[in-house]
């Protein structure tokens, strides 16, 4: 795999699924897994196979149907949690299991009671047992983000030592600002010994609304996997969004980083997990959302009806959205106005878009969007209307 290639690790059906009323069936699962695998992910982490023995089948089977993508299963650094998803994985072309503990010291003191001596221990031992299960083992140190650097350095050496392939770096509590967590992934990637036998992975929450830059932070500073989730889903504030990491990535080639997502299937995909979930994507969220790709504005709506890219960096399309939308609202223009009317069969003059403009901003003074029927409406009400139709 070339270095440039940063893998996209899916999380949407374990960490996304904690949403509180957000469960999934196992047939939820597998359809959307199929679709996941189809979109280019690199890793789907199909979920917890201790929590539950509903879990645990979503696992198995999750791993019957992935034709491509490493299937991922998560633990805690306790022997019959690996034991348990090594058995979920069995049907996985390639399996992966996903164990660790936390490293910071709020988690060592208040959450084990230990010292970080006895948790480096656990954790080799933890990565050692799923060693002998599955060839690829990624180790995440969580809470990662208020970890000592020093020590994080340590627990790494030690994992990659007893076998990991991928260390996880998470900021689990989404504290780190960009330029922090950029300067740990660096520090461990010069200060590890044997860095070069695993993978630095992203593991971002988006609880000071952080998670995208500091992802991409990380990959710029050497991390080669990012842990998201489809719309940005997730406990608390959400995780990473896969759709805007993507994207950025593609939008900024001198980065020479890129992934293998199939780019147009991210709106349709999205659509998925937002009607599978029942949970409601904000229309101004980026890359997918109902009003990522709409004008309103009179200033913008000219300028995208003469060039698209004097107001889009992207092009619709790339992420399967058909087209750009022009929103006839009251702080609309005329040009708006004049393309709107064109699309539904009127051609109009300069002269008879000014008189119809003043009757549209009547109508758009009491209605919040005028649709295409209104402009109908709008059009037959003006002194105009008998001009159009007979000529």
């Amino acid at each position: 795999m070339s270095d440039n290639h940063v893998q996209i690790f899916d999380t949407t059906l374990r960490d996304g699924e904690q949403v509180p009323g957000c469960k999934l069936n196992t047939s939820q699962k597998l359809v959307i897994a199929e679709q996941l695998d189809k979109l280019g992910v690199d890793i789907i982490e199909a979920g917890f196979p201790v929590s539950s023995p509903g879990d645990f089948k979503s696992v198995e089977e999750i791993s019957k149907i992935v034709k491509n993508a490493t299937v991922c299963g998560l633990t805690r650094s306790v022997e019959n949690d690996i034991k348990v998803a090594a058995e979920a994985l069995k049907y996985a072309k390639t399996p992966r299991i996903h164990t660790g503990i936390g490293t910071s010291e709020s988690h060592i003191k208040f959450k084990f009671k230990s010292n970080q001596e006895a948790i480096i221990e656990r954790a080799v031992k933890a990565v050692s047992y799923a060693k002998s299960f599955v060839e690829d083992v990624e180790f995440y140190a969580e809470d990662a983000g208020r970890t000592d650097n020093d020590y994080l350095a340590r627990i790494c050496e030690a994992v990659i030592k007893a076998g990991a392939t991928v260390l996880n770096i998470p900021d689990t509590t989404g504290y780190c600002l960009p330029s922090e967590y950029g300067a740990k992934i660096k520090y461990l990637k010069e200060n590890v010994k044997g860095i070069d036998k695993a993978i630095l992975s992203c593991h971002c929450h988006n609880d000071l609304g952080l998670a995208t830059a500091n992802s991409i932070e990380g990959v710029i500073n050497g991390a080669r996997q990012i842990e998201c989730t489809i719309n940005g889903i997730g406990e608390r504030a959400g995780n990473t969004a896969l759709e805007e990491v993507v994207m950025i990535l593609k939008q900024h080639p001198y980065l020479n980083l890129d992934t293998k997502i199939q780019t147009e299937m991210l709106y349709g995909v999205s659509q998925l997990v937002s009607d599978s979930m029942g949970i409601y994507t904000q229309p101004n969220k980026a890359i997918v959302g109902a009003n990522a790709f709409a004008h309103s504005s009179g200033i913008h709506q000219d300028g995208v009806i003469k060039n698209r890219e004097t107001y889009e960096i992207i092009d619709p399309k790339d992420v399967g959205v058909t087209a750009s939308a022009i929103v006839l609202t009251a702080r609309s223009g005329r040009a708006a106005l004049a393309y709107r009317a064109k699309n539904v069969g009127y051609e109009l003059t300069k002269l008879q878009l000014d008189e119809v403009y003043t009757k549209f901003l009547e109508f758009a003074d009491q209605k919040k969007e005028i649709d295409d029927n209104d402009i109908h409406q709008i059009v037959e009400s003006t002194k105009v209307y008998n001009e159009i139709t007979s000529s």
